[in-house]
């Protein structure tokens, strides 16, 4: 078998989760550490650790809560005005993706890795992105680090607010 190499990564390996994610970088000042791209008034947007594809970003409430249903009307606006403004940001970091999925996994048996904490999924797409690496290797590749696609994101962010 062959080995794809991505050392970056290394850091998180075998660190065992406590408490939740999400509410552990909301309560950071480290962003950039943490990977959060932006902080509303009622959402955050921070980076998937583990990305299907390059800019797969994460939009989830300040709030702990882990059901849509259990959001109030300004979170659920908020979370949905957000997603909007993320797919206007991926566009212009990316150089307009073919696509995007984007979802929410809602309860462990629907895939939700961090159940307790609800969170939208924004993943940009290309023609090509999914090749036989994903299927025969069971091995995804990444073309880019996540440093320099949180710049990338960023600063399409911060352009987007000047326009």
């Amino acid at each position: 078998m062959e080995n794809l190499w991505a050392p970056w990564r290394s850091i998180y390996i075998g660190k065992p989760q406590t408490g939740c994610i999400f509410c552990e970088k909301l309560n950071s000042d480290q962003d950039e550490e943490n990977l959060v791209i932006y902080r509303g008034d009622k959402t955050f947007v921070i980076m998937n650790l583990y990305p299907y594809n390059n800019g797969h970003l994460l939009i989830a409430p300040h709030r702990h809560v882990g059901d849509i249903t259990e959001l109030t009307d300004d979170e659920l606006l908020e979370l949905n005005k957000m997603t909007q403004f993320m797919v206007q940001a991926l566009r212009r970091a990316f150089g307009n993706p073919h696509g995007f999925n984007i979802g929410i996994n809602l309860g462990k048996v629907a895939g939700a890795g961090i159940p307790g904490h609800l969170h939208v999924h924004i993943v940009p797409r290309w023609e090509g992105d999914a090749n036989f690496m994903a299927v025969v290797g069971d091995t995804r590749v990444i073309s880019e680090g996540l440093q320099r696609t949180y710049e990338k994101i960023t600063g399409a962010i911060a352009a987007l607010k000047n326009e």
